[in-house]
């Protein structure tokens, strides 16, 4: 693989690597300052010198992320903010020069629509680019800059960001040996959210030919009345009328000291909940949850692979301790903050599981809320529209925490980027726990994306009405009917 590149903006070089190439912090759109600070991205002004993408570049900027309680997270938020304005970058790593040209993935990162970035090692592309693959991650706007509603300003700004980098890369892609005609595009937990909003926005038509949600939800945006609670609450801190006039000179250091004190918002309404239960305080801002609008055909022409981890909603509660110690009123606690009827729901559960504890109970009734819930309503709406869709459930249980964090929001990343080795996700306070998995669970996860990438298989059968298949992924792998039917119905 040639290691420089001549873009439609100009020429980038990168750095060779074992398997191709990778090239880091090349620009995708103009830097958000000044009048584009809340504007939607704008093509970055082109250059004539080659650029140096051997580097990582800036990144969004965001809090300091290391510890969620007592679990080391680093690997997943690092490397954190990296100052620099022209953040609206890709990270690309390319394989080895082909005959043909090689399917893309592109990868929007998690982090509560307020931290993440592309520079990951959780998201290191290098086991793609080995199996033919071109991985491209994003960096896009959080928090403030992203996502606040703002009544002189376009909302979803970030997600604005990941469709300027997908018309970017329509234009490009072949010049670093890819298909723009065969692009995935993938997002885990928020960057889910956000690939399920790209779907059904119609200006993403023509730009994917595939898509991926892990541990994503297709009815976590907000209302304009909820996000109207947050704008307010930005005001009330900074003591700023909350526009994008207004706010336009306030330093990226303000906004990400802001955000601990945003934390725990009750958004709330009489009409909806709160998709996060007060986890984070930005999501996207639309007048119809996506899920509704895939229902109605949106992104029909789009093969998408959906699923959820089995133990969710242990990432919120075993690392801050006393998890093992649920009572039945904590159970039912968090069934209210998602549902209008939490002892029916929690009965279903206790129905679907009747071996549990309060704890694990409370565990799948948070993760269904945040995520499961909303994952089965976009496989229901696929199912309405006919569109080949492949779902999975991921059940290997880390042995983290004493055993509690189990299969957790995040805990298959390592698995599908094949590098579940990696020295600082293992010990017993970090994501992967002190017991090896399967030596096979990262190649055959991998291994299965690939493939759905290339082809659109990923190796089991699609999700149909008549026959509601899932292939669920840990130390054994198993083709099984719909497994809480239960519980689904109680979120219907």
């Amino acid at each position: 693989m040639d290691t420089e590149v001549l873009t439609t903006s100009g020429p980038v070089r990168g750095l060779g690597t074992g398997h191709g190439a990778v090239f880091h912090g090349v620009p995708y759109a103009a830097a958000p300052v000044g009048a584009l600070r809340f504007a939607a991205p704008r093509p970055h002004e082109p250059w004539t010198e080659v650029r140096d993408a051997t580097r990582p570049g800036p990144t969004a900027p965001q809090p300091v992320r290391g510890g969620f309680g007592s679990l080391d997270v680093s690997p997943y938020f690092a490397p954190g903010w990296v100052e620099g304005a022209d953040h609206l970058v890709l990270d690309i790593h390319v394989p080895a020069r082909a005959d043909r040209l090689a399917p893309v993935v592109v990868f929007v990162h998690g982090g509560g629509f307020t931290a993440g970035s592309a520079g990951s090692p959780m998201y290191d592309g290098t086991a793609f680019a080995r199996d033919g693959v071109v991985l491209v991650t994003v960096e896009y706007r959080l928090g403030v800059p992203g996502f606040l509603h703002l009544p002189d300003a376009p909302d979803n700004r970030g997600l604005l960001d990941v469709l300027a980098a997908l018309h970017w890369l329509r234009d490009n892609a072949s010049r670093f040996g890819g298909d723009p005609d065969n692009v995935t595009l993938s997002g885990q937990s928020a960057g889910a959210i956000i690939v399920g909003g790209v779907l059904a926005d119609p200006a993403s038509k023509g730009l994917v030919r595939r898509a991926i949600m892990q541990s994503g939800s297709g009815t976590a945006a907000f209302t304009a009345e909820q996000a109207g609670i947050v704008t307010a609450a930005v005001g009330r801190e900074l003591g700023i009328e909350p526009t994008a006039e207004a706010l336009a000179d306030v330093p990226d250091r303000t906004f990400v000291d802001l955000m601990p004190r945003l934390n725990g918002l009750d958004l709330g309404t009489p009409t909806h909940h709160d998709p996060f239960g007060g986890i984070t305080p930005f999501s996207l801002v639309l007048d119809r949850q996506p899920a509704d609008a895939l229902a109605e055909g949106r992104g029909s022409g789009v093969d998408l692979l959906i699923g959820s981890n089995v133990d969710e909603g242990a990432l919120y509660l075993a690392p801050l301790g006393g998890l093992s110690a649920s009572t039945d009123d904590d159970v039912l606690a968090v069934a209210a903050r998602f549902h209008p009827r939490p002892a029916e729901l929690v009965a279903a559960y206790r129905a679907e599981r009747p071996d549990a504890t309060p704890a694990g109970l409370r565990v799948a009734v948070l993760g269904d809320g945040m995520f499961g819930a909303g994952t089965r309503r976009v496989v229901a709406a696929r199912s309405a529209a006919d569109t080949p869709t492949f779902v999975y459930e991921f059940t290997w249980r880390s042995d983290a925490l004493d055993g509690e964090l189990g299969a957790c929001h995040v805990v298959e990343l390592p698995f599908v980027f094949d590098h579940a080795d990696l020295p600082s996700l293992h010990g017993p306070n970090a994501l992967l726990g002190t017991t090896a998995p399967p030596a096979d669970l990262a190649r055959r996860m991998h291994r299965a994306w690939v493939d759905f990438a290339t082809t659109g298989d990923p190796g089991w059968p699609r999700h149909e009405p008549e026959h509601r298949l899932v292939r669920r992924i840990g130390a054994t792998w198993e083709t099984v009917g719909d497994p809480r039917p239960g519980e689904a119905r109680a979120w219907s």
